[in-house]
């Protein structure tokens, strides 16, 4: 290509000389207006994403012999930012000199959150959970993450009928997505299995009744395994017990409960063929490791300008280390997926739990590491964010 020199003319330095005066100038008489302190797309990102929340309890009932409601509200009166029904939110907790957290699916519709009321149900089982549901005491405050996770309906993804199957405290999520279907906020045709061993132990059984009664697109079967009951199936959630109430091979299934749910009923809904994306499971939090006499190692942490040397243990996940000394770490998942606990590797070996490594390509090739889901073989040394 050929290209016209243009040379430097007088007309070009007169210009330039003039340029500093001219600016001045349109400062000068510009407007005094000061710039705004917030802008409108950042108070609705904040609004949208809040991060870390303040909330304080307000209301605790019990549902059952094991399982306690809890209600929150911001201590700063906003509202609960939108989430999609089936999401949770994780709770931080201070116990004695630990500082501790763990997710829990909402149980209230997204329409509540937005009316500035979030609900949850904890199942008294663990140590965050055992506290939860006995010495937590209406004003008690506490921080909670926003809504997150990927256990929801897609419309793109998921089939028109959908069938959940829950077990114990795993009916959290579907209140919300039964809810919210009854609200019209959702869109699909929902046959919602829920087992338990006795009927004294189904949480939220009138309140499911009053959702079917209300809602055409929402049918409930409970199934208990150790007593007849009316208005209740009797045994498991079988093949043969489904096919009574939904078309098994065209539904999405979404499955949150204890382990031996998810074996039972994967078993059972093996002959049909399902592809992989039809099937979800709640992902519950990654525990300890069953290793008989675990050993000791010593894991150095780096958080912004300050390093602390801990004790981790080879059956405790990094987390749990950090937590157990009181080191405010960041997390929501707890399951390897969601990457908010993402930390740079320094030194050490350590190990992954199976099925759990949630890292993209990139993490593992640069040395990044989940610390929910990592387990410690010798002594470690890692970068962790403070989580606020």
């Amino acid at each position: 290509m050929n290209f016209k020199k243009q040379p430097f003319g007088f007309m070009d330095m007169l210009r330039f000389k003039k340029l500093v005066p001219n600016r001045r100038k349109m400062l000068a008489e510009g407007p005094n207006t000061p710039l705004p302190r917030e802008y409108r797309t950042n108070t609705l990102a904040k609004k949208l994403h809040p991060g870390y929340m303040r909330v304080e309890l307000t209301a605790a009932r019990p549902l059952t012999d094991t399982i306690r409601e809890l209600t929150f509200r911001r201590v700063d009166g906003e509202a609960f930012p939108f989430f999609r029904a089936g999401q949770y939110a994780s709770i931080q907790v201070k116990i004695g000199d630990s500082l501790v957290s763990r997710p829990y699916s909402i149980v209230s519709s997204p329409r509540q959150a937005l009316a500035g009321e979030l609900v949850l149900a904890v199942e008294n089982a663990g140590f965050v959970s055992g506290y939860l549901t006995q010495k937590a005491q209406v004003g008690d405050r506490f921080v909670m993450t926003e809504p997150s996770g990927e256990f929801h309906y897609e419309t793109l993804r998921d089939s028109h009928s959908i069938v959940c199957i829950a077990g114990g405290s795993g009916i959290t999520p579907f209140m919300s997505m039964a809810s919210s279907l009854a609200d019209g906020d959702e869109d699909y045709q929902m046959t919602l299995f829920y087992g338990a061993r006795t009927a004294n132990q189904l949480a939220y059984r009138a309140e499911l009744d009053q959702l079917t009664a209300r809602c055409k697109g929402l049918k409930v079967v409970y199934v208990l395994s150790d007593e007849e009951c009316p208005g209740c199936e009797k045994g498991f959630v079988t093949a043969k017990l489904m096919e009574q109430y939904a078309d098994v091979a065209s539904s999405t299934f979404f499955l949150c409960g204890p382990q031996a749910m998810y074996d039972f009923v994967e078993k059972e809904l093996a002959p049909y063929g399902l592809p992989k994306k039809a099937v979800h499971r709640d992902a519950g939090c990654c525990g300890d490791l069953p290793v008989e006499n675990p050993a000791k190692f010593t894991l150095t942490v780096h958080m912004r300008d300050d390093v602390y040397t801990i004790p981790a243990m080879q059956n405790e996940t990094l987390l749990t280390a950090m937590e157990r000394a009181g080191l405010n770490a960041p997390n929501k998942c707890r399951a390897g997926g969601c990457g908010f606990c993402h930390s740079k590797w320094l030194a050490g070996e350590y190990h992954v739990a199976e099925g759990r490594d949630g890292r993209r390509e990139a993490d593992r090739k640069f040395g990044f590491i989940h610390p929910c889901v990592t387990y410690p073989l010798s002594d470690m040394e890692i970068d962790v964010p403070v989580a606020y």
